[in-house]
This record gives C-alpha cells, structure tokens and sequence, in this order.
C-alpha cells in the first residue's frame, strides 16, 4: 500500500527577486522519517486552491510553525507592526484548509503557528505578546544562532488527565521546547485543551467531537522527532492516523 499523502502548510517568502512557498525541512524529515508518511508542500494562493478536491486526494493535514504572526484582524484585534510579521496568503489558505479537513475528518496535526491558526479557524482568538501578561512567563526561543540552543527543551507540560495526548505519551511526564509570542486567548468552538505549561498557557488541543483524529501543539515536537520520544510519540501517532484514515478510503 502506497505511503499516505500529506499536504503541509507553506510560508511565502520573498528572495532572490521571487516569491517562494516553502515549509522547514525539519517538519518534512519528521514526517518522512518518523511519521513514515509523504509530504506535499500546498502553496499558499488561498481561494486559487481547489481545497476540497485536495482533500478528497491525501490522508493528512500537517500545519507548521512560522516566525509569521496569524494576522489579529481574523481574530477582530488590530494589526501592529510590533506583532508582525504577517503571511496573509498562508492566513488565506490554512485557515480554510484546517476547517475543511476537521469537518471531513481527515487527520490533522498543527504546530505551534499551526496551532494558533487552528484555534482562530474554529473562532478563537489569541493573546498576541504573551510575555507581557502578569504572570505568564516567557515563551520566546533564547536568544542564539545555534538551532539547538533555540530548541532546546525549556518547560514541562501539564497533561489533562484522560485526554488523547496523554493517551500517546502513555502518563509519563514530559517537557517541551518553547518558541512562541502568541497562544491561544479563547478557545475555538469545539475545541478542548490538553495540555498547559505552569502558568496556564494552553500547549494543547484537540476538536472535541471531530470526526477524525486532530492534535495541535504550541511547541515543536519536529526539531526532536529524531531523538526525544514524546515528540517521535506525537509524529507516530500522526502517522498511524493517516494510515488508518487511509485504509478507510481504500476499502481494507
């Protein structure tokens, strides 16, 4: 049976005098290596993309982290240019997708920007500089040009008991990498949070009563796949989703 289909989230960046859409590697690796599925990089033309042929097409739904902001005008906030910057192509094209594939019940995992388009897909809103909230902590990466120092594992998470994703860490303890300025201010319709970092900041959800199998993180489990099991534990459990959703398109 061929690999499941993956379409992954794109960036539009500009350089060399072009207009590029492109993801990191380090969430294709991840998807090759550890969830064992095919990536598809989806450009971001927002309603140029037929995207509920495409869905009729893959087995998944990768969104991916970003230094890009979800634009605060889909969330009736005020774009600044503090907050920035924006990708209103990738805004245009993910937000529907999410949608579409959680009311098709094809699976979805979303990643740290991904996570936040999730939550405004399904009407929530976010807190935009969360550093500056009395008593949040700091969720920015360090700062450093090493990748690994960027990365590397900063807190631990709080994990709703009987929720999906202590299901796939099994109740063990975990902690995670933390790269973010936004989270998640109120939760989307049908949403239900699954994890928390100490000081109350969602790190997890899933759509409560979707069809398929759908989990976001507000950390990036994708820099570690190769090496820290809770994060080979969340692409694997992607993977087997995709593959079981697979199997029903196909009749076995």
């Amino acid at each position: 049976m061929p690999k499941p289909l993956v379409l992954v989230s794109a960036d539009v960046k500009f350089f060399e005098g072009y207009s590029w859409h492109a993801a990191p590697d380090t969430y294709l690796k991840a998807l090759i290596n550890t969830a064992d599925v095919t990536p598809l990089v989806l450009p971001s033309f927002g309603d140029e993309i037929d995207i509920d042929g495409l869905l009729e097409r893959v087995d998944g739904v990768l969104a991916t982290g970003s230094r890009s902001n979800v634009s605060p005008d889909l969330y009736g906030e005020e774009p600044t240019e503090a907050n920035g910057p924006y990708d209103p192509g990738r805004d245009a094209t993910t937000l529907p997708l999410l949608r579409k594939a959680i009311e098709k019940g094809v699976p979805v995992f979303a990643i740290c920007r991904g996570m936040q388009e999730l939550n405004v897909a399904m009407g929530g809103t976010l807190h935009t500089e969360i550093q500056d909230i009395d008593g949040r902590h700091d969720h920015r990466a360090p700062t450093s040009d090493v990748p690994d120092e960027r990365f590397r594992i900063a807190h631990p998470i709080q994990v709703e008991e009987g929720s999906c994703i202590a299901g796939i860490f099994g109740g063990k303890p975990v902690a995670v990498n933390s790269l973010h300025r936004q989270a998640v201010g109120t939760l989307g319709k049908g949403l239900k949070v699954e994890a928390r970092a100490e000081d109350g900041t969602v790190e997890a959800v899933t759509a409560a009563h979707a069809p398929g199998y759908v989990m976001a993180t507000q950390w990036h489990p994708e820099y570690w796949a190769s090496s820290d099991e809770p994060s080979q534990q969340l692409f694997k459990a992607f993977g087997d989703a995709t593959r079981a959703y697979a199997a029903t398109k196909s009749g076995t």
